[in-house]
């Protein structure tokens, strides 16, 4: 049976932050785990939480950081809520995990994909029209995977060049579609027929599966010449960011048209773009050009 103070505390998140239901279940497994090892986590010491470090010390880094982060969180509301009177969170271990870099297609690679859904799409196939329109949507307007093949035709206005998409955590937010995504996806849906609510609809019943759409682009990067194991919808998502970035999009922008609730998130692309933004502070800033005056 789950303590009380972590179904309140859980609760909490679900309505006051809006966590994810992934969220919440890895959350409630790492303090139900923590109980395990350190005992009452309302009465827990640092001799506990020492516990917890020495159990916890063959983790990954990134495991470690989320399960101290749901211990502190759980520690920060007890506190909020008059449950505990000190926070012994300081004895956490607080590992630096290092952030991977995302991997991203180049303009070259991005050219090939586009040419060969292009050329396949001018047969008038429904297959080939929805895979150009999965395309255009991924690279032109970074739709996560789930947020594209769950995308419903009630998302997709007839007057308005923008998508309604439900992100993390039932957030909403709109995203622009560009004139080449709105032609590529009104060539599929006047394919597609009539049935259903998804955009993108399974033969078998609901939308369209992430690992089927997985299948179709690394099919597709086959036939254009490119490695498979390259393409992916995150890699498409991640060229959307990155090379928009590139053109000059504003760091905040970017942040809202990903999605990403913590900006700390969306500046992992400001490392493929350190050279523009070093000539933008050479070419803008008043003391830019005082070496060569």
């Amino acid at each position: 049976m789950i303590p009380p103070a972590i179904a309140s505390f859980l609760s909490m998140l679900a309505a006051e932050r809006g966590a994810a239901a992934n969220t919440l279940a890895a959350y409630r497994r790492d303090l139900l785990a923590a109980v395990e090892i350190a005992g009452d986590l309302l009465t827990v010491d640092e001799g506990g939480i020492a516990r917890l470090a020495l159990a916890w010390a063959d983790l990954a880094p990134a495991s470690l950081a989320r399960k101290s982060s749901a211990l502190r969180q759980f520690f920060g509301f007890c506190m909020d809520e008059g449950l505990r009177q000190d926070d012994p969170s300081h004895a956490l271990p607080r590992p630096k995990a290092r952030r991977p870099l995302p991997r991203i297609l180049d303009h070259g690679e991005i050219a090939a994909l586009f040419a060969t859904a292009e050329a396949e799409a001018a047969s008038g196939k429904p297959e080939a029209l929805r895979l150009q329109a999965l395309l255009e949507l991924l690279y032109g307007s970074g739709l996560r995977a789930t947020e594209l093949v769950s995308l419903t035709l009630a998302a997709v206005p007839r007057d308005a060049p923008f998508l309604t998409i439900t992100g993390k955590g039932g957030a909403q937010r709109m995203v622009p579609i560009g004139s080449r995504s709105n032609v590529a996806l009104a060539r599929w849906l006047a394919a597609r027929g009539g049935g259903g609510r998804y955009v993108f609809p399974s033969p078998r019943g609901g939308h369209l599966t992430r690992v089927r759409l997985f299948q179709l682009l690394r099919d597709l990067a086959l036939r254009a010449g490119l490695a498979p194991e390259k393409v992916s919808p995150h890699v498409l998502r991640h060229a959307f960011a990155t090379h928009l970035l590139e053109g000059g999009a504003d760091l905040r922008v970017l942040q809202t048209l990903l999605g990403h609730a913590d900006i700390a998130t969306t500046q992992i692309y400001t490392h493929v773009d350190s050279a523009r933004l070093v000539a933008l502070v050479n070419a803008r800033h008043p003391l830019g050009n005082a070496a060569g005056r």
